[in-house]
């Protein structure tokens, strides 16, 4: 165990371009070669661990503005509620031994839709395994955080948001009965990060809400929902080519087809507020747009040709969204030692 270093750690949020909610067990398992695609953002999730003496943890969220604290690790183990119930069941999971103080920071709004509480769950599990002297490899990394994350939830966690997390740049993460794995995908990120505007539209939402229903649905046998699944599925393999290639006339089209099968899926994804948003960029230049992750609010992405930005973005803010300054993070989870 680390007794006498500062352990500060950082994870990207990221973008989903294709494929979401596929990536929820056991819903990958009921369709062809199913996968997700996205890619992390410079949007970062930050995790700070400062040892103490004696057995006091403190445990601080920076952006939430909340804090607790607990005389022993063996006080917060017995707790039955929490004001930070993510970070106080990671160090549970990770059973670390000495006090020390918890800090963590998000960059990503409240409710964003861009992965930002798993980002936050990666950079914890960096810091709380090296404090505790634990050697864990990248899947049980991923394993432990999608745990934890559907403790706190209560509902089922997706596979997406912790490996954009732990591997930065643009993957594929490929899903069936052997498991799942991230694929790498070849591209000029630099390209990509040109043609891309995301924007905040100011209003939060519930993930788990939303992809529980379609969780249900799905589950239960109903049809529609089924189908639409199908459309997904085929669109991400479709996507990954694309991607690959570079095509971006099909990334746009790809785009707007896994946008309009999810609305079909869940209708409560889209609000007047978004479909306003992604109407007034289209006559702005806007090629496809989509809510990002399980939707309901939170973030939009457009992809746009680079000649567009200006009057894509200018229009989004005159609509009351915040327009978001983002780039392919290139490198996921890193966690570093200072002297204290």
């Amino acid at each position: 165990m680390i007794s006498k270093t500062i352990l500060e750690s950082g994870a990207p949020a990221r973008v989903d371009l294709a494929g979401g909610t596929l990536d929820i067990w056991p819903l990958y398992l009921f369709h062809k070669d199913s996968q997700t695609i996205n890619f992390a953002i410079n949007c970062f999730a930050h995790c700070r661990l400062t040892p103490r003496r004696g057995s006091k943890i403190d445990l601080i969220s920076h952006d939430l503005r909340r804090r607790e604290t607990f005389p022993s690790f063996q006080s917060l183990a017995s707790a039955k509620k929490f004001v930070l119930p993510l970070l106080a069941r990671l160090v549970i999971a990770f059973n670390p031994v000495g006090g020390f103080t918890l800090e963590t920071d998000s960059e990503s709004p409240a409710g964003a839709g861009l992965g930002g509480s798993s980002a936050l769950n990666v950079a914890v599990c960096g810091v709380l395994s090296r404090f505790a002297g634990q050697s864990v490899s990248g899947s049980k990394l991923v394993e432990i955080a999608r745990n934890v994350e559907a403790q706190v939830l209560r509902a089922p966690a997706g596979e997406q948001d912790y490996y954009s997390a732990l591997n930065g740049g643009v993957q594929a993460i490929v899903m069936g009965p052997r498991g799942v794995r991230a694929e790498p995908l070849k591209m000029n990120t630099t390209e990509l990060s040109d043609r891309i505007v995301l924007c905040y539209t100011g209003h939060s939402r519930n993930s788990g809400i939303n992809n529980w229903e379609v969780m249900k649905a799905h589950l239960g046998g109903k049809r529609s929902v089924i189908r639409q699944f199908d459309r997904i599925a085929r669109g991400a393999g479709e996507m990954h080519r694309a991607i690959e290639k570079q095509d971006w006339a099909a990334v746009a089209e790809l785009i707007n087809l896994d946008w309009k099968a999810r609305k079909r899926n869940y209708p409560g994804i889209t609000t007047p507020h978004i479909e306003r948003l992604i109407a007034a960029a289209r006559r702005q230049g806007s090629l496809a747009a989509k809510a990002c992750g399980a939707g309901g609010g939170g973030c939009v992405l457009f992809l746009i040709p680079p000649d567009a930005r200006q009057r894509v973005e200018e229009t989004l803010r005159q609509h009351g969204a915040r327009v978001m300054c983002v780039q392919v993070a290139p490198r996921g989870l890193q966690v570093k030692q200072l002297p204290m």
